[in-house]
């Protein structure tokens, strides 16, 4: 039976695949419909053809197309959302009708196909600013922004469907990904693409907040073991490196892999709306350790020297964008 991904065209959706076919899985990838025919990064993989490859065009928030791309498949791993922060200040209803309508249409499905396993995508978001550090899945949840309270509201759905319809889901939840494809509005692209550009000034937003970040190949491990695991259904499970690092600490070191001296200028209207600025995510793995047998084996170093290596290459992808931390 074939697993099936939703988000498969994104950053960590279209690795994800990758991981799957590599584990010989048939795999059913949702890619939003769009005017140009385009996968998105799984147009990398068009021209190979893999076998064991079927890709869809379409829209979580249609159930009757959800229904559809579940049916037949053994496991779910959802991943489709919309993940910038600062557009959702702007487009809040977009957000909740595919984060969190998106993920009740999924859930549904899933439950009405009897899959075997579904993994519901969370983020460290969900959080808010950190109340203690390292944050455990105990951590009180707070909707600091609009995207937060979508992804919340899927969570919450995810586990009522756990607990009334005995769903066997589980929530993955991220700390920040990083690596090769991620969107040009991230602070790691946004630095290294200015810096191999020739810029002299890399303009951001507040450079105080901490995170946790993980390279994308060990989220996709992540998600591989969610999806075979025995026994957590039900289970909220975090990832992250247990190790946080300052925006700043984060651009300086980009700047080193890129080999630029360029000078970083701080920028107040590329930051966030006061309160809804997350100061803190730092998170402790252990659920992950004991629950998955999940480590991260990138360094955020090397992690960041592959990263600068891609978008090198692929620097005409990356025009100049503006980054709210």
């Amino acid at each position: 039976m074939p697993v099936l991904v939703t988000g498969a065209g994104g950053f960590i959706g279209s690795h994800l695949v990758e991981a799957l076919l590599r584990r010989g899985h048939r795999v059913r990838a949702l890619v939003r419909y769009n005017g140009r025919n385009s996968w998105n990064h799984l147009d990398e993989l068009r021209a190979a053809a893999p076998p064991g490859l079927e890709v869809r065009l379409g829209d979580v928030t249609d159930p009757f197309l959800v229904r559809g791309l579940v049916a037949g498949c053994d496991v779910v791993y959802h991943l489709a959302a919309l993940i910038g922060i600062p557009y959702s200040y702007h487009a809040p209803a977009s957000y909740v009708a595919t984060n969190t309508s998106g993920t009740l249409n999924v859930l549904e499905a899933c439950r009405q196909e009897r899959v075997r396993r579904v993994v519901v995508t969370s983020t460290s978001e969900v959080y808010g600013t950190a109340r203690y550090a390292p944050i455990d899945e105990e951590h009180p949840l707070q909707g600091q922004s609009p995207y937060s309270a979508s992804k919340i509201a899927a969570d919450k759905l995810a586990e009522a469907y756990y607990c009334s319809f005995d769903l066997p889901v589980v929530t993955l939840r991220p700390f920040n990904t990083f690596g090769p494809r991620q969107s040009a509005r991230a602070v790691i692209p946004t630095v290294l693409s200015q810096a191999l550009s020739g810029a002299k000034e890399i303009r951001l937003g507040n450079l105080d907040p901490k995170r946790d970040l993980t390279f994308v190949a060990d989220t996709a491990a992540a998600f591989l073991l969610a999806g075979e695991a025995a026994g957590v259904e039900g289970q909220v499970i975090h990832f992250g490196q247990g190790e946080a690092v300052t925006v700043g600490e984060i651009a300086r070191r980009c700047l080193a892999a890129a080999g630029s001296d360029a000078r970083i200028v701080t920028e107040a209207e590329r930051q966030r709306p006061e309160k809804s600025e997350v100061e803190l995510l730092l998170c402790n793995p252990d659920r992950a350790k004991r629950l998955l047998g999940w480590a991260p084996t990138v360094s955020l170093d090397e992690g960041l020297r592959r990263t600068a290596e891609y978008i090198r290459a692929n620097l005409g992808q990356y025009a100049p964008t503006e980054y709210v931390v």
